[in-house]
């Protein structure tokens, strides 16, 4: 991708890890997250991470591998995409007719997994500086077709 190069010179960035691996090790500190559709994917989503009770980014992704955050952010971004997609929506039809039916917080975990995301992220020193770095790759990015709903 042509602006990767840009984005590596904004902060330090972690290698990319598919989402249950960035759970796992993400920082419990403040900072940006990227993520990509499969191991070669584009860039889809930029968000922030601020302190969150001493959780940082870990926290934050956590939230949204647990389907909680099916109504902002990133996980928004997948269920809607998810819901866009008539095979899955088929799979859920399924499911609910053979009387298996899945509560909302299991369909945002099955958006999520559906999306194959993987992440990379940078640390910041406080969510102030987190928003400000996370503006500064959103702006490189402004030609990118983001899933991100306010930029």
């Amino acid at each position: 991708m042509k602006h990767l190069g840009q984005l590596d010179t904004m902060a330090e960035w972690s290698t990319w890890v598919p989402l249950k691996e960035a759970i796992a090790t993400a920082p419990l500190l403040p900072g940006v997250y990227m993520a990509r559709e499969g191991a070669r994917g584009a860039i889809v989503y930029v968000g922030m991470a601020g302190e969150r009770a001493g959780k940082g980014i870990r926290g934050r992704l956590h939230v949204y591998s647990r389907g909680k955050g099916l109504v902002s952010g990133l996980g928004e971004a997948a269920m809607d995409r998810a819901l866009a997609d008539p095979a899955w929506l088929r799979a859920r039809l399924a499911e609910v007719e053979a009387g298996e039916p899945m509560r909302a917080k299991q369909w945002g975990q099955a958006a999520i997994e559906r999306a194959d995301l993987q992440l990379r992220w940078a640390v910041t020193a406080d969510r102030h500086a987190a928003r400000a770095l996370e503006r500064a790759v959103l702006s490189s990015l402004v030609s990118h077709e983001l899933w991100n709903r306010l930029r």
